[in-house]
């Protein structure tokens, strides 16, 4: 049976609203039983509860006998309703607003049937049920195709299991405009795959160099292979020989290949770091 309302107390807050705020909204109602606003507020809200059927909690704190939580939310007057998601405060108001105001306030926090579904992925993924996760982010396009942000999720995780070709298709219905950490680094991720497509094997690559390993060609292929791979550091050693090695059009090649290898590898600040110094020493 899904809960729709509960009073809480200090002790049980972090439970009752932090904690439950990971798995949808949570409303926290501040009140105390000598305010008349709260009296008029908290049947409205009540009714909304029963309303949305759901969709979000209401938690109700009386203030008088636990101050804490109020105290350490900054609230400063009485009725406050705050808005919890994922354990943090996203929204709130005070006073005794019309059951319209509120309604507005509850429609500004209660996620739409996509972003559920794109909560519940987030959930599998942590669980490592990636099947689930691929299933609930494929339910969330097909209910909002234009959202920009199921299908990053959606190709995050194609190409986080290496299935850059599906992750190509998902992201080529994004339009050019679009743009944003997540979605840049994924894009470029899938442009240095779809570029490794024409280049020889790594192990091609490698038996050339052990031929020649004068061969920046081979070198500056194999770095944007290993890149394509996600084998950042390997492509960033092979690619800062290149520099290393030539004055010339082979430098200028590897050291934009540097850069992109850079974007990246953004989730790994320490590795982008150290290759940036050496790229520089090199330049300079």
């Amino acid at each position: 049976m899904i809960t729709l309302s509960i009073d809480t107390t200090a002790d049980a807050f972090e439970r009752d609203v932090i904690e439950a705020s990971k798995d949808r909204p949570v409303l926290v109602d501040f009140w105390a039983p000598w305010c008349g606003p709260c009296r008029v507020l908290k049947p409205i809200l009540e009714k909304l509860a029963e309303e949305y059927a759901g969709k979000f909690v209401l938690v109700k704190l009386n203030t008088d006998e636990h101050p804490e939580p109020a105290a350490r939310f900054g609230v400063r007057g009485i009725p406050n309703v705050k808005a919890f998601v994922d354990g943090k405060v996203v929204n709130e108001f005070v006073g005794a607003l019309p059951e319209s105001g509120v309604r507005a306030f509850i429609e500004s926090v209660v996620p739409s049937p996509e972003e559920v579904l794109r909560r519940a992925a987030a959930r599998a993924i942590a669980e490592g049920d990636f099947e689930t996760a691929e299933a609930r982010l494929r339910e969330a396009l097909a209910l909002a195709p234009a959202k920009v942000a199921a299908r990053v999720d959606l190709a995050e995780l194609l190409a986080a299991r290496g299935e850059l070709q599906e992750a190509e298709a998902v992201l080529a219905e994004v339009p050019a405009f679009e743009s944003g950490e997540r979605l840049d680094v994924l894009r470029a991720r899938v442009a240095a795959w779809r570029s490794a497509q024409g280049l020889p094997s790594a192990d091609a690559l490698r038996e050339r160099l052990a031929t020649n390993p004068a061969d920046l060609g081979a070198r500056l292929a194999l770095g944007e292979r290993h890149a394509a791979e996600g084998r950042y550091e390997s492509a960033l050693k092979e690619l800062i020989e290149v520099v290393r090695a030539d004055r010339g059009e082979w430098r200028e090649k590897a050291r934009a290949a540097c850069v992109r290898v850079f974007s990246l590898a953004s989730g790994e600040p320490d590795l982008v770091r150290e290759y940036r110094r050496a790229l520089a020493a090199l330049l300079n």
